[in-house]
């Protein structure tokens, strides 16, 4: 068969009661016991004997009847409203922020901006996201001052209020554009590359060449935003011996804990964060946004601070799924068994780093797909932009490869005229597969999962 190329295309015993002499006697005479006794080891697939069965959910009953409180039921007295001015500009130098006809609104109790920020930085990783803009704009959603007042449509008029002159630079929106050497920089001088991972496994090249049919596409997917039904919200409050307690949405609560004492420059012991019940989360608060803000409004106002985003902020200042840009080449003999695959993935991260490096470390191992390859070469990396930053989202890189090789393999199995789920099932990972960084393993199910799959929804040979 000639070679064909196609462009385009996861126990106490009771008894009667001893005497003090006799329990010391018993005591000396009886032998130590060896630990531990016995091991209880669980049938393989049987760990979890809860699955199939009813389980009631403890706070059911306070949702359906509307009686959860979320932070924005929560008051407290004396308790004003904060809202933060965005930027509304992709890249600019902030020349000045004149503050002073906020300050001067009946209602407003405070204003801050980033110069007020003990250290204005955070992230996760790397701590290039700064609380308030304060020199240079890096994205349109950057916020560069936050109002308190004693509600919330006086603190919303009084940023109209602040006059912020920028000095526009040139912006990069594109991630392959990003790559080049003269594209503008999101971060001079360091370049837009700030991550990188490059997987290998046995030899590529030579795959390729033993190959029957090779197949080439790219694939891409979007900016996703978590949209939960609670945008992100935050209370700040401090007490008489100067410690700050902050009831927030975050869904990691350490992890922010230890981002406050960072910004506000505090112990972390005088720092107290108290997790709410959060209205959705989906990766989407696992970091602090506005919670610094809050805490040194509520401090300068000498009030409780409340602030909730609003849906527009949601978008626009919240992390989103990364997008990707997925070029693969996958080379097959000529009964669809995967001989060798190349990949190469970039993602677009963004104003900031937040989780980027995680997501790229598991979207690199995972591009492979659930298969057996021999040879498997992955590079992967990450490339700031100015858009609105993106970070965790629900799988952190895996949905967006699945995504690509798994069109890859309808693709495969379209042109060589093979059943979509027996191609899979030829080269899916069993017992002993390797990974493609090197981890064997054990107790795999992919077989299994496809064919009760199959069955229960009536697949039969070629019934896409």
């Amino acid at each position: 068969m000639n070679r064909k190329t196609i462009v385009d295309e996861k126990p106490r015993v009771a008894g009667p009661a001893f005497t003090s002499a006799r329990r010391l006697q018993v005591h000396s005479e009886t032998l130590p016991a060896v630990f531990p006794v016995g091991l209880l080891v669980p049938e393989v697939r049987q760990q979890t004997p809860a699955v199939g069965q009813r389980a009631t959910r403890l706070d059911a009953r306070l949702h359906g009847l509307g009686q959860t409180p979320y932070i924005d039921d929560m008051v407290f007295p004396g308790m004003l409203h904060a809202r933060i001015k965005r930027a509304g500009v992709a890249s600019a130098r902030i020349r000045s922020i004149d503050t002073r006809e906020a300050e001067a609104m009946p209602g407003v109790m405070a204003v801050i901006t980033g110069r007020d920020i003990p250290v204005n930085s955070f992230g996760p990783s790397l701590q290039d996201q700064p609380v308030l803009a304060d020199e240079r704009v890096f994205h349109a959603g950057d916020g560069v001052a936050a109002v308190a007042a004693v509600s919330e449509q006086i603190a919303a008029q009084a940023l109209e209020k602040i006059r912020v002159d920028y000095e526009r630079l040139p912006a990069v929106f594109d991630p392959l554009e990003a790559l080049k050497d003269d594209a503008p920089k999101v971060h001079p001088p360091a370049g837009n590359v700030y991550a990188r991972k490059v997987i290998c496994k046995g030899n590529v090249e030579q795959g390729f060449a033993d190959s029957d049919h090779l197949f080439e596409r790219q694939y891409r997917t979007q900016m996703v935003e978590h949209v939960p039904i609670e945008t992100h919200a935050a209370i700040a409050l401090w007490d008489a011996n100067g410690r700050v307690t902050v009831y927030s949405s975050l869904g990691r609560i350490t992890l922010g804990r230890t981002d406050l004492a960072r910004t506000l420059r505090m112990p972390v012991n005088r720092i107290r964060l108290v997790g709410s019940v959060v209205g959705g989360n989906f990766g989407g608060k696992n970091e602090i946004t506005q919670e610094p803000v809050l805490a040194l409004l509520a401090k300068k106002a000498g009030r409780p601070v409340k602030g909730v985003y609003t849906r527009t902020e949601e978008f626009t200042a919240s992390t989103t799924r990364h997008p990707f840009i997925m070029d693969y080449k996958t080379g097959v003999d000529r009964n669809g068994r995967i001989l060798a695959r190349k990949v190469r993935l970039v993602l677009d991260g963004g104003a900031y780093c937040s989780w980027s490096e995680t997501t790229l470390g598991k979207a690199a191992i995972l591009s492979s797909g659930p298969y057996s390859i021999e040879h498997f070469h992955v590079e992967a990396l990450v490339v700031y932009t100015n858009k609105t930053m993106t970070g965790a989202m629900r799988g952190f890189g895996a949905p967006q490869v699945c995504f690509a090789y798994e069109s890859q393999m309808d693709e495969i199995a379209h042109a060589l005229g093979i059943d979509p789920l027996e191609i899979r099932l030829r080269n899916a990972f069993e017992n002993g597969s390797s990974s493609p960084t090197g981890q064997v393993l054990h107790s795999v199910v992919v077989r299994e999962s496809l064919l009760k799959a199959a069955r229960r929804m009536g697949w039969t040979e070629g019934g896409q």
